[in-house]
């Protein structure tokens, strides 16, 4: 069982993620903002490796991805960096990026630089299902790898229940079919698809994502799932000189009101 699981066996208050974009504000300040993160509050952290074309993120997190390019950050630098990652971060951690620099970094590799720096978890949003299962399932489980799929609100019962099926972390409810970056609106139809998946009692935990910005929406979403997952409402803070000295207050922003 790995640090994730325990996370979700243990914890009885409602679960905070926080995602944020490896290379920035600077390029070295990964481990700096992940060890803020841990000391604040936060439960468990999603470090996104930059992409060219981030088409499923909105525009906060689009140029922070531009700007991490911009200041160098690869999945070479980023596997470098987390080499001291179990040394300043206890808390469960996951990558989280598009499919296209895992395949040229090569699969293979990917999961062992992640095992070996002691990361938790992977989430590829445009992973093929089919193609996990058929091609990378058991590379992921010989390296203890969880990989998440993310659920949108058109997702048939069918696949959810195949997703679930093949995760062994949580699944990933996206609030709508937005990109990231929208504030949640907790309307009678959304309310409707959190309540079907959760009545759907699945064997694998939720967290709901996408327009998790303050108490209000991180408590609606503790409602039906076990937590949130905060992404661009962070990673706009990580914008001000003082980012560093910002984190525990926003932190108990989100948790406390």
């Amino acid at each position: 069982m790995n640090r994730l699981n325990q996370l979700f066996d243990t914890k009885k208050e409602p679960i905070l993620s926080i995602y944020f974009t490896a290379g920035y504000p600077e390029l070295n300040a990964t481990l700096d903002i992940a060890e803020a993160l841990e000391k604040a509050g936060a439960d468990f952290l999603e470090i996104g490796f930059p992409y060219s074309d981030p088409v499923a993120d909105g525009p906060v997190i689009q140029e922070s991805s531009q700007r991490a390019l911009n200041n160098g950050m690869t999945l070479n630098v980023l596997f470098d960096q987390l080499k001291d990652l179990r040394k300043r971060v206890s808390i469960p951690v996951l990558l989280m990026g598009y499919v296209n620099p895992v395949l040229q970094y090569g699969v293979e590799r990917f999961c062992a630089a992640a095992a070996e720096a002691g990361v938790d978890g992977v989430i590829v949003p445009d992973l093929p299902m089919y193609e996990y299962e058929e091609l990378y399932r058991d590379c992921f489980g010989k390296h203890g790898l969880s990989n998440v799929f993310l659920v949108t609100p058109q997702t048939a019962e069918a696949r959810i229940r195949k997703i679930d099926e093949l995760t062994n972390g949580f699944i990933y409810l996206l609030s709508s079919s937005a990109t990231t970056g929208k504030n949640l609106d907790v309307s009678v139809t959304t309310e409707s698809y959190f309540s079907r998946i959760r009545d759907m009692e699945l064997k694998n935990p939720a967290m709901i994502g996408f327009g998790i910005s303050d108490h209000r929406s991180f408590q609606k979403a503790a409602q039906y799932t076990r937590g949130a997952i905060v992404g661009s409402a962070f990673v706009k803070i990580l914008g001000a000189s003082d980012y560093l000295a910002n984190i525990p207050a926003f932190i108990r922003s989100i948790k406390e009101g």
